[in-house]
């Protein structure tokens, strides 16, 4: 297929991909199935993200990124390979060019781990943005105007909270909590305070459903089933949005304190900018009810959340792009 260019989201949680004159393609879980013992990949996506907490000894359903960066360099490079293909086809006549988002805070090795398997997967050569650039873009922020601005992108892995002016980053801080941190943290309160296992995915059910950053006054409840740790045998509770929001309170936290520490960080005249336009809030973490509010009062800076939040990264991948000769000096090349 005639595909020259493609743009991967290549997240903790999820995986995203666009393609220039189509948009996103591909919307899937970073999780994949492996068979150990006969060294083959069964499943990537939404497929192996089915599996995950129900497979038999002989597979494993895992996600090979952890916290933003490539935990698993084998899988990983099969997850990219999938991906590519879905899109191109496995017959290919050209090999594409692969613009790729990783997080702010990664060193040289990560990048270069991140560039290394786009290429073994089948790119000619991958183009590697950090997520708060790209995030800045899709929220609409003009990145090369000599004005301060904040985004803080909340994803599965990480949060990246950067400020950008004339379309570089000035002060950057990369705080490995996200997403999946705050699942963790519902699932060890009710293990903690119910005895109550519970797996990953209820406890993201849990958190989408009645997760708040802010104490309620009209509490949100939701029934919650698990296996009971005293006994073994399934057992259900009834758990509030004030439980849950009591749970994440480490975990939020660290967000506002990685928040504060950019802003040590930040030159007066930017950190001015910042005051008078406010911080913008991106990411799947941005979807976490009264996020926005908590850290506006912690802060003392206004706070608002993206349109689309979850799609920034892609959608700032997309514009970069269609529009390389622009964005070409934010961007890192390697053949």
């Amino acid at each position: 297929m005639f595909i020259r260019r493609i743009g991967i989201d290549l997240g903790t949680a999820n995986t995203l991909v666009f393609i220039p004159g189509k948009g996103i393609v591909v919307n899937e879980p970073s999780v994949v199935a492996v068979s150990p013992v006969e060294n083959i990949v069964l499943a990537v996506g939404n497929q192996a993200r089915e599996m995950l907490g129900r497979t038999p000894d002989n597979i494993v359903a895992s996600r090979p990124m952890k916290d933003g960066v490539i935990a698993d360099y084998r899988v990983t490079e099969a997850m990219l390979k999938y991906f590519i293909n879905k899109v191109t086809g496995k017959v290919r006549i050209f090999k594409p060019e692969i613009m790729i988002s990783i997080p702010a805070g990664v060193t040289s090795t990560e990048r270069r781990a991140v560039i290394d398997a786009a290429v073994k997967a089948g790119a000619k050569s991958a183009y590697v943005v950090k997520e708060p650039l790209l995030a800045a873009i899709g929220a609409g922020i003009p990145i090369h105007n000599a004005s301060g601005n904040m985004i803080i992108n909340i994803g599965g892995g990480t949060s990246e909270i950067a400020v950008i002016s004339l379309g570089g980053v000035v002060a950057a801080h990369s705080a490995r909590v996200g997403g999946n941190k705050f699942d963790q943290a519902i699932s060890d309160y009710i293990k903690r305070k119910y005895g109550l296992a519970v797996g990953d995915r209820t406890a993201e059910d849990i958190k989408k459903e009645i997760g708040s950053a802010i104490a309620q006054v009209k509490e949100d409840h939701m029934d919650v089933r698990g296996r009971d740790l005293m006994g073994g045998l399934p057992k259900t509770i009834k758990i509030s949005s004030n439980e849950v929001t009591e749970a994440l309170q480490d975990e939020l936290r660290e967000v506002i304190n990685a928040i504060k520490k950019v802003f040590q960080e930040t030159p007066p005249e930017l950190a001015a900018d910042i005051m008078d336009k406010g911080m913008i809030l991106s990411g799947g973490g941005a979807l976490l009810r009264n996020l926005d509010q908590l850290i506006t009062k912690t802060i003392g800076v206004p706070c608002y959340v993206a349109d689309d939040p979850l799609f920034c990264v892609i959608k700032g991948i997309g514009i970069a792009l269609d529009n390389l000769d622009v964005y070409k000096r934010t961007i890192t090349l390697a053949k």
